[in-house]
């Protein structure tokens, strides 16, 4: 197991830039896959991006590829979300989730595939 605690949200307008972290305690963080979720209001919690346990791989929802990336640093136990070009759909509160399991990749996109969970960081985008 490992706690999960994110920081790095805020306020930003429309187009602009913000990095989320999330720190991971446990020493087997490095042997997890990562990924960011995000809740709207008013909404279900969905899935954003995911990295495996080399930081080789990744994989984003369509809404957000190539305006943001995730990446990890195993030395400091720290997963990362860039936000670039953010749009005011991309207000949320974001969600740092680890998993320990082997699944298939389309289970790393649901909720259901992680036992980890950060308290979540709230990001606002005004338009």
């Amino acid at each position: 197991q490992v706690q999960l605690v994110e920081s790095g949200g805020g306020l930003v307008q429309a187009g602009g830039s913000l990095r989320l972290s999330c720190a991971a305690s446990g020493r087997t963080f490095s042997s997890y896959v990562m990924a960011w979720f995000r809740q709207a209001p008013g909404k279900e919690r969905e899935f954003v991006a995911r990295i495996n346990w080399s930081g080789r791989y990744t994989y984003y929802v369509d809404s957000v590829k190539g305006r943001f990336t995730i990446s990890r640093d195993n030395a400091k136990n720290t997963v990362y979300l860039q936000m670039n070009s953010l749009k005011s759909d991309d207000t949320a509160v974001y969600y740092c989730a680890g998993s320990s399991a082997i699944l298939p990749d389309s289970a790393l996109t649901r909720v259901t595939g992680y036992g980890n969970w950060g308290q979540g960081t709230q990001v606002t985008v005004s338009s």
